[in-house]
């Protein structure tokens, strides 16, 4: 056997699960001295060569799932995270309870209009997923069920659902879905609505899709072995002829994507790779023509198309405007840049995120020291106002209607004590009016928390200059701020991707019990502006790593907490971050959450058959060059786990995880448990049939997490 799980004698099994259901106390804060030791995984060095520098690896035979040698140890892992944890059961379906006493479980969406018919979805009660649904022409018209998922996936144990879209004369229901769990894989089917019978059309291996104007015809973007999006092809409904290929991209740096404009005219065939793009136009009432180059791609420079019957709207980056601005471009002749009208000049302190082009309009949503701004702008006069927020601290975001000749435009808004709201905002008149507020049914009363903003002094890793970090904080009014509450700080800090302080329902199950909980707006997000995502990424990636470091030293600093009461979490390249900075200050943290951590950077980039590799040189480096290679040595998690003390750890893994592979989070696990010298935990739970989010079952879903806080619950010595 090439590993061994010790085995529990099951009567003291039972002894365990009787003092725990009894009420009897076990000590929460038990080192792993105390717990059956955990699965012995077999040792299979590999040695790898690279730049001259040599590295072993133990644990690369993990990665094949095909192996029952891999999925037996995978299971032996998760009953040994369920057993070291069974004295916290009973906390367990406590927070399993408060989290689904947050759902209201029957809920509706804001309808939205589009081409005659109102759209929704609803929830019912005990069902794990949406139920989407039409009125047409009024709400008070009868309901037709578009699909209603929880159908779909009886029997299943995941469902991911990735949108759907009607054919122009409201009779066909095209929609995407699969029953992996995975992000990357989805079969397109359809649905005559006419009958409400399935049509036997099916497309496999489907990343996105768009209906032409001529109902019949649409267009999908499918994938290499690698996952990456690569091909746009043209199928008709009903045909007996193969789908045709629209567009192929041969740079494996780009990925392609079909959609279609706002305005229904034109069909996009858009290649971006993380610093460029390119799109590609065709009529969406011409589908067999060939899409035609926009503007050709360009080192260096991205742009966004957005149509309009008398202008092209273009939101254009390059290395001198790195924030983005506006222009409008004729319809014909636009190849020359002295057509070129700048609507919205750059603004080295306000990022343009994006732009939504509608008939008498434009909506320009930005970002500026931290927080979002929604502006309005009059596409005759140029007029432009302001939608006003009352918070000091908040989040927002357009959203973004389809019906091209909308008078209105809605928003949602939240923050770290208020559930989320959806708004409509009138363009004539200004006004703003509540559609509707987030309900938590157990009760939830924003003025018992006090929401603070932070800003941690951290020095740049290269230039040592001092920068300032933004946090957002919230926790219950009255905590004595004595460096004695417990704290969980959760970043991200990649891609340019924002954390914006969004109201969190399920973290109030640990607020509520006296926590401070921190969002730490680290580099490598553009929370700050693309300079600030810039100076996080590449060569300047270990910025990302110690502004975190510096916002935990802030909260201790500041008399809010200590190491010892300090639990930090983030997933994905989140869960980079927290391999990251466990390695460099494990002194300062006392619980680690790493959900799907993105741990095994050398061996993930090198592989070019992974998922996300190739596209991602231009984020990480490509470790096939020396000094991108010798970067990332320096702060890759599984490279850099050392003999010392480590925190109390859990990973999480998805066996059908297409964005970060399950060994990962597996052989750092067994990685560290070799290595560290403390008694703390180090724990792996494997969602063995689902992918990067876990569970997909909205109730599902919430039991994950109960374990999750019960194990900062009791790493933290904390029991109710």
């Amino acid at each position: 056997m090439p590993f061994a799980t010790k085995m529990i004698p099951l009567g003291m099994l039972i002894l365990t699960l009787t003092a725990c259901q009894s009420g009897e106390k076990s000590d929460p804060i038990m080192q792993q001295s105390n717990y059956p030791p955990p699965p012995t995984v077999t040792s299979k060095p590999q040695t790898f060569t690279e730049h001259g520098y040599s590295r072993v690896d133990n644990y690369f035979w993990l990665k094949d799932k095909t192996n029952p040698e891999v999925i037996n140890y995978l299971k032996a892992e998760n009953t040994y995270t369920d057993t070291v944890l069974a004295h916290t059961k009973a906390l367990q379906d406590r927070l399993f309870a408060e989290l689904k006493g947050r759902i209201k479980e029957e809920d509706e969406s804001v309808p939205t209009l589009n081409n005659g018919y109102y759209y929704y979805s609803r929830d019912q009660k005990g069902k794990q997923y949406s139920i989407f649904c039409r009125k047409k022409g009024a709400l008070t018209a009868p309901e037709e069920v578009l699909l209603d998922c929880n159908k779909v996936s009886e029997g299943k144990s995941a469902f991911i659902f990735a949108g759907y879209q009607i054919s122009d004369d409201n009779n066909i229901f095209a929609y995407a879905s699969n029953f992996t769990g995975s992000y990357a894989e989805f079969t397109l089917k359809f649905i005559d609505l006419r009958t409400g019978k399935p049509l036997p059309d099916v497309v496999d291996k489907v990343v996105g899709f768009a209906w032409s104007a001529d109902n019949k015809t649409f267009f999908y973007t499918t994938y290499t072995p690698a996952l990456r999006p690569y091909r746009v092809m043209r199928q008709q409904l009903g045909a007996k002829a193969p789908a045709s290929l629209v567009y192929e991209e041969e740079n494996e740096l780009f990925n392609v994507y079909v959609s279609r404009s706002k305005s229904k005219k034109l069909i996009y065939v858009t290649t971006e790779s993380f610093t460029s793009s390119e799109t590609r136009l065709l009529p969406a009432d011409q589908p067999t023509t060939t899409p035609v180059i926009f503007l050709p791609r360009q080192k260096d420079i991205q742009y966004n198309l957005n149509d309009h019957p008398d202008h092209f709207f273009l939101m254009w980056k390059d290395p001198r405007n790195k924030n983005k601005k506006v222009y409008a471009l004729p319809k014909t002749g636009y190849q020359d840049r002295k057509t070129w009208q700048e609507v919205i000049p750059h603004n080295p302190k306000t990022l343009i995120e994006r732009i939504d082009v509608y008939q008498t309009f434009m909506v320009i949503q930005s970002r500026s020291n931290g927080l979002v701004n929604i502006q309005v702008r009059d596409l005759q006069n140029g007029q432009t106002k302001n939608v006003d927020f009352p918070e000091p601290v908040y989040a927002a975001s357009e959203v973004r209607l389809p019906e091209f000749d909308a008078k209105q435009i809605r928003y949602a808004y939240t923050s770290l004590n208020r559930p989320n709201s959806t708004f409509e905002y009138d363009v004539a008149t200004g006004i703003s009016k509540l559609l509707k507020q987030q309900e938590i049914p157990s009760g939830f009363d924003p003025d018992k928390y006090e929401v603070k903003r932070l800003w941690a002094p951290a020095k740049d890793a290269r230039s040592g200059v001092t920068v300032k970090i933004p946090m957002a904080i919230v926790y219950k009014k009255g905590l004595d701020l004595n460096g004695q509450n417990p704290t969980l700080l959760y970043a991200y800090g990649s891609y340019g991707v924002t954390m914006d302080a969004n109201f969190n329902r399920n973290v109030f199950s640990l607020v509520d019990r006296g926590f401070l909980y921190a969002i730490a707006q680290i580099r490598g997000g553009s929370d700050l502006g693309e300079a600030w995502y810039e100076d996080g990424k590449l060569q300047k990636k270990l910025n990302t790593f110690t502004d975190f470091i510096a916002c935990a030293e802030h909260l201790i600093a500041e008399k809010y907490t200590n190491p010892k009461k300090l639990a930090i979490e983030g997933g994905s390249a989140g869960g980079l971050l927290m391999g990251a900075v466990t390695n460099l200050r494990p002194d300062l943290f006392q619980v680690v959450v790493a959900k799907v951590p993105f741990v095994d950077v050398i061996n993930t980039m090198l592989d070019t058959s992974l998922p996300l590799t190739t596209q991602e040189y231009e984020q990480w480096g490509n470790p096939n060059v020396k000094a991108d290679y010798d970067y990332i040595r320096q702060y890759s998690p599984y490279d850099n786990v050392d003999k010392k003390a480590y925190p109390n750890i859990l990973a999480t893994g998805g066996l059908n995880d297409s964005q970060v592979g399950f060994q990962e989070p597996t052989k750092w696990v067994a990685k560290l448990r070799s290595y560290k010298t403390d008694q703390n935990l180090v724990l792996l739970k494997t969602n063995m049939e689902s992918g990067h989010g876990g569970a997909t079952g909205r109730f599902d879903y919430l039991k994950e997490e109960a374990l999750i806080y019960a194990f900062i619950l009791d790493r933290l010595g904390l029991t109710k």
